[in-house]
């Protein structure tokens, strides 16, 4: 028996419940693992409301984790008992110990913590696929990057800096501010107090930004259409604050022909290739000093339900891990 957060019935953080689980021997091509960190994300919030589907209940939460493996199934030869990984994969993450398909693993180098491999997967990930292949920033674009001090906005900050681009955040509060702007923005704009699309064309003299990175959803949309010059690209990748509502496609016309995604990380990891080239791009991105992981926040996994109300009620920063 292992120790694991499962979801009986959606509903609020109460749903949440800690309890002892049955982990089988690992089957063939699976390898289990013993976790050492587990990544909190929004995504588990969509799942544990129901606004997004787990296949059944119960149903154990989490998408990203690390740790060492423990044992391997028939037919597994990548990995071996003793290695250090890390992995994106859907649902069951929030567990002391779990069985995964070996081909979602990937191996942490020396110089990747298991603290910094939980939160990389998920986030790391996306923040490479939005900035290196949603839309290829460079040196000479302009970027708006909505939550800037969340986990995934803090890294996006610092490697589109690092990438030459000239970036521009938004925040909640004065604290967040100063973390931004610790962490790569040129400009935050503080979104209770400000119209960010009047301090975006303040800020850019009226020429804009060539792309929109935005996971809050509800409250920044429309708004992040106006901050964008013609064929500049709107990507959606988060509802933080709500889906974005059904819209006509003429908008885009009216605001200058834009473009709009709504991407999501399993489409650029569908291949063992891809997973590989953008966990290589990241750890090399962290150990060269482009990325550091900002994990401000740490909760033991039997309190899921107040990493859930914090993260919920905007009072985290940077990444949050949980140990199991």
């Amino acid at each position: 028996m292992t120790k694991a957060v499962r979801v009986h019935k959606v509903g609020g953080p109460e749903a949440l419940v800690y309890e002892a689980v049955e982990v089988a021997a690992p089957g063939p091509g699976e390898v289990r693992i013993r976790q050492h960190a587990v990544g909190l994300n929004f995504i588990d919030v969509y799942y544990r409301t129901g606004l997004y589907k787990a296949p059944g209940l119960p149903f154990i939460p989490g998408n990203e984790a690390a740790g060492e493996v423990v044992a391997v199934g028939p037919g597994v030869t990548h990995f071996h008992p003793g290695d250090r990984v890390a992995y994106y994969h859907n649902l069951g993450a929030y567990a002391s110990e779990r069985n995964i398909p070996w081909e979602k693993l990937v191996k942490l180098p020396d110089h990747i913590t298991y603290e910094q491999g939980a939160v990389l997967m998920l986030k790391g990930l996306t923040v490479w696929y939005l900035l290196h292949k949603t839309f290829k920033v460079e040196p000479h674009h302009r970027v708006l990057i909505h939550a800037a001090a969340g986990g995934i906005g803090l890294l996006a900050c610092q490697w589109a800096r690092a990438m030459g681009a000239h970036v521009i955040g938004t925040v909640g509060s004065k604290a967040k501010a100063d973390l931004a702007l610790a962490n790569g923005c040129d400009h935050v704009i503080l979104y209770n107090e400000e119209d960010f699309v009047a301090r975006v064309k303040q800020i850019s003299r009226n020429e804009l930004c060539d792309v929109v990175y935005d996971g809050v959803g509800k409250t920044t949309f429309p708004g992040s259409l106006s901050c964008l010059k013609p064929r500049g690209m709107f990507v959606s990748f988060g509802n933080a604050s709500g889906p974005v509502p059904p819209f006509a496609i003429a908008e885009l016309n009216n605001h200058g022909s834009l473009f709009a995604t709504r991407p999501k990380l399993n489409d650029y990891i569908g291949t063992r290739s891809e997973l590989l080239e953008g966990a290589d791009t990241l750890f090399a991105a962290v150990i060269n000093g482009k990325l550091h992981v900002p994990i401000n926040h740490a909760y033991a996994l039997k309190d899921a339900g107040k990493a859930h109300i914090d993260l919920e009620g905007r009072a985290t920063t940077g990444a949050a891990i949980m140990r199991p």
